[in-house]
């Protein structure tokens, strides 16, 4: 079942994220939110994806943390990341191969 590789896949994505120095709780907060939408779109890449919703999610509260964060999952390869700079448009987040079903 598709759910329980992806499910399992994010097990070790997490995993992965507690020994990696780099990446703060509040990644780990972003991330999950991420997959969380990513579930709900049906585990479709690229999914759409609009700052505030995602930030009342993760329990971020300020932008530039946000920003920082996201651009920082996608530097550090956790996500593909391409913003959208359109109020009415989500940015859209690609779930690299990699980490769809097994973690890297």
């Amino acid at each position: 079942m598709i759910i329980t590789k992806e499910l399992n896949g994010y097990s070790a994505i997490v995993k992965r994220m507690g020994t990696d120095k780099r990446v703060l709780a509040t990644h780990v907060s972003l991330f999950t939110a991420l997959f969380i939408f990513w579930q709900r779109d049906g585990f479709v890449s690229p999914f759409a994806i609009t700052r505030k919703t995602v930030m009342a999610f993760s329990k971020i509260a300020s932008i530039a943390t946000y920003h920082k964060c996201i651009r920082e999952l996608d530097e550090y390869g956790y996500i593909r990341y391409q913003p959208s700079f359109h109020p009415a448009k989500g940015s859209l987040i690609y779930w690299p191969d990699g980490l769809k079903a097994t973690g890297f």
